[in-house]
């Protein structure tokens, strides 16, 4: 089961991360002026994630909020040498109304001018909660369906036709965090709703 906060969630976001390199001149540090420091331009890649405008557009009728965030930074030589590359990995969460590709042209758009690496992917899912499995599971479970932000196996599920959604104990909005928890009366909840539908 999902975290989902007892509540369906339809779909979900693609994920991309890629990493965005930038370049510079080694150079020992006491003689900085002769060298350029990759660290240092790796600067405008994160001014570029700062001023970022994330979409959150409408898919099957629910608001789905799209995120370009840094996850990693690497870069460094030695503690007395200027950096001739740093690396700046990224996070690309996508609404399932982007494919694949279209969300890697994004990257390359957003990053026009930097060498863009994609280095690992996976597709989102449409919400489908108008098909009848989905349907029926969402009228019996009770409640408004949300859109889902993350990815999830639901993706796989679509990629074979099969109607799917997320549904589970726990906040979704405490995942990763360091206070993140499930409380037993929604575990107690989620069990009953589930054993109502499939008892029906």
């Amino acid at each position: 089961m999902e975290p989902t906060g007892a509540v369906v969630e339809g779909g979900c976001q693609g994920t991309m991360r890629a990493e965005i390199r930038t370049t510079g001149e080694r150079a020992h540090s006491a003689r900085s002026w002769m060298g350029r420091d990759a660290i240092h331009e790796a600067g405008a890649v994160l001014d570029v994630l700062r001023r970022y405008e994330p979409r959150q557009p409408d898919v099957e009728g629910l608001t789905y909020r799209e995120g370009l965030n840094a996850v990693y930074i690497s870069g460094g030589v030695a503690g007395n040498v200027i950096p001739d590359e740093c690396v700046v990995t990224v996070n690309f969460r996508f609404a399932p109304d982007r494919g694949v590709a279209e969300a890697e042209q994004h990257l390359h758009e957003v990053f026009a001018g930097w060498d863009v690496r994609v280095v690992d992917v996976a597709g989102g899912a449409r919400p489908g909660l108008d098909r009848p499995a989905a349907a029926s599971f969402v009228a019996a479970i009770g409640g408004e369906a949300r859109a889902k932000f993350g990815w999830t196996d639901v993706a796989r599920f679509d990629a074979l036709g099969i109607p799917a959604v997320n549904f589970g104990p726990g906040d979704p909005m405490v995942a990763h965090a360091r206070h993140e928890h499930v409380q037993l009366s929604q575990i107690e909840e989620c069990e009953s709703r589930m054993r109502a539908w499939l008892t029906s």
